[in-house]
């Protein structure tokens, strides 16, 4: 073994001095960003008692997005950008709960997409109920035992959500207060090697969007459908030659290993959540608005609409029809497009519907989102 030299040593030294002189740096910085950090919670909390003085909202996402906005064209880096935003999250996130612990009901169990859209949405500093099922979801707003709700809306693979689509027929008092969207990665997790996997755990829409890549990679494993992510990990967690499909934050929570990480079969995959609430969201300038409406069963009854838009210059930015189960037989058309309700083109826009449908339901106006995850 060669000895160090007196140069070695010095190196040495100097290093350990730098190291140190470093680490010095960033305590006295953290004290800074904790004390900026108390001081924007303080200012949070006065804000919060105005509102309360006027019966406003605790939970504005037009002034959450403004915040994002801010702070995203702002920064200069190395920090990027979703680590910026899940940074702010949580800042928000407890300032909110010194005003008040909102309580969020979402569908599934923990670790659910519908759980991470809602950790996505409000934070950690919360309290999350799990229901199990859409409809009680809607339910447990409706009678405010909650103060939101989070549900699927739609997915870049399979399409619309039609239980959420059905629940706002049924209470289109309800409003869509915000979204999100995230993109979705599967990861198969298991605590055998690959070829000794022979039944592959999932929910039914992880097993769809990740059916080539388990027929190609585990082609004698059986694929069966559980009621809930959380289910699926607990039986790759207990069952010899089981393996889950199923998030990265599932995979940690569990302990159980990520043998192949983002299998899904198409790459853009991307799920849109509602939150759902009673409250109206403000303007941003860069909204959307969800309506639901029912046309006459006449030919060229649903051109006359998209007409409406055409000549507004409305962007729709979402269409999807379903079968109306109550009622005589027909079609609703559930759509969402640029603008606010507060927008004098949008306000025209919908006089228009009004006059060319039985039926319209304006669901909200929300601030647009980014794609997460």
């Amino acid at each position: 073994m060669a000895r160090k030299t007196d140069s070695d040593n010095a190196v040495a030294t100097r290093s350990a001095s730098s190291l140190k002189h470093l680490r010095s740096t960033i305590d006295k910085l953290d004290l800074q960003i904790l004390k900026l950090v108390n001081e924007r919670a303080s200012l949070a909390s006065e804000i919060g008692r105005v509102k309360n003085d006027h019966g406003s909202e605790v939970f504005s996402p037009s002034r959450e997005e403004e915040v994002y906005q801010n702070v995203l064209e702002n920064n200069k880096g190395p920090l990027d950008p979703a680590t910026i935003r899940a940074i702010y999250r949580e800042i928000m996130s407890g300032a909110r709960m010194l005003q008040k612990v909102l309580k969020i009901a979402y569908l599934g169990p923990e670790y659910s997409l519908s759980h991470l859209a809602a950790v996505e949405r409000f934070g950690q500093q919360v309290e999350f109920i799990g229901v199990g099922s859409i409809p009680a979801v809607f339910e447990e707003v409706n009678r405010s035992h909650v103060d939101f709700g989070v549900v699927p809306l739609e997915n870049a693979a399979d399409g619309s959500a039609f239980d959420t689509l059905e629940m706002f027929t049924r209470m289109p008092q309800l409003r869509i207060v915000a979204e999100v969207r995230m993109h979705v990665h599967h990861h198969l997790i298991a605590n055998c090697e690959q070829q000794q996997i022979r039944r592959v755990y999932a929910k039914s829409q992880a097993l769809s969007q990740c059916r080539s890549w388990l027929s190609k990679n585990v082609p004698y494993a059986q694929q069966i459908e559980v009621s809930s992510t959380a289910a699926a990990v607990r039986l790759a967690q207990q069952e010899p030659g089981a393996a889950a499909v199923a998030s990265r934050h599932a995979a940690v929570h569990f302990n159980v290993p990520i043998l192949f990480q983002n299998i899904e079969d198409y790459p853009n995959n991307e799920t849109r959540f509602a939150v759902v609430g009673t409250q109206e969201s403000d303007k941003t300038g860069h909204d959307k608005t969800a309506v639901l409406f029912r046309v006459p069963h006449n030919p060229g009854a649903l051109v006359n609409v998209l007409e409406g838009f055409k000549s507004a210059k409305v962007n729709l930015t979402w269409i999807e029809s379903f079968p109306a189960r109550a009622g005589k037989p027909s079609y609703l058309f559930f759509i969402d497009f640029e603008g606010h309700t507060d927008d004098p083109k949008v306000k025209r826009v919908l006089s228009s519907l009004q006059e060319d449908c039985e039926e319209v339901s304006v669901l909200g106006s929300f601030p647009m989102s980014t794609v997460s995850g």
